[in-house]
């Protein structure tokens, strides 16, 4: 696992399964909290008001932090949310959302058949979704005085593209708020506190 990415989506296109004459359509949505998937649910819900059920599974946040929830909206219980979100765990997905909705077609497919059909729609759905790496980053704050300013920025400088955003301020002091790849954290720090043996102050921010 690369320690400074993470998978995810942008949204995807509508993708449809036929299974015994029940439609399940499955949509892959990027949401970046999980407040954000109601609404989500919501817009889907209005554009197929005549369908039966709208499943959906979500997974946001960064490795370690991740919050997952699903909703089987009426199905028997763990045959629609539960096997979307297995789908998502196993594209690794974050920041995901997918919404599976079924039209029934009048046969029934049993707890086995549906638990087949949501994950195998939920899985066409992440298929067709565009994927994208997220960046792991943290922020460090350094103050130093302008005696140091040249050895702060070579040290910056040293990180190469770990470093993704540096924004400078000159007051009194010079400051710096710079956003790193996680990986880079550590070591941008160790290097600034020894280039200016320890006068920079150095935190996250």
């Amino acid at each position: 696992m690369d320690p400074d990415r993470y998978g995810s989506i942008e949204d995807g296109p509508e993708v449809e399964l036929r299974v015994l004459g029940s439609r399940f359509l499955g949509r892959a949505l990027r949401i970046e909290a999980a407040a954000a998937a109601a609404r989500r649910v919501e817009a889907i819900r209005r554009e197929h008001h005549a369908a039966t059920h709208h499943a959906w599974a979500l997974r946001v946040g960064e490795p370690g932090a991740v919050i997952e929830r699903s909703d089987d909206d009426g199905e028997p219980a763990g045959t629609a949310g539960r096997p979307i979100l297995a789908r998502i765990q196993a594209h690794e997905a974050h920041d995901a959302l997918v919404v599976v909705t079924r039209y029934f077609g009048g046969t029934k497919l049993g707890t086995g058949g549906l638990a087949r059909a949501y994950g195998e729609a939920a899985d066409h759905a992440l298929d067709a979704a565009p994927h994208r790496a997220v960046p792991i980053v943290e922020r460090i704050e350094i103050t130093c005085g302008y005696d140091d300013l040249g050895a702060v920025e070579a040290a910056i400088a040293r990180a190469g593209d770990r470093v993704c955003e540096i924004e400078r301020g000159y007051a009194a002091r010079p400051s710096f708020h710079v956003t790193v790849l996680r990986s880079g954290g550590a070591a941008l720090t160790a290097a600034i506190v020894d280039a200016t043996a320890g006068r920079a102050a150095v935190r996250s921010a």
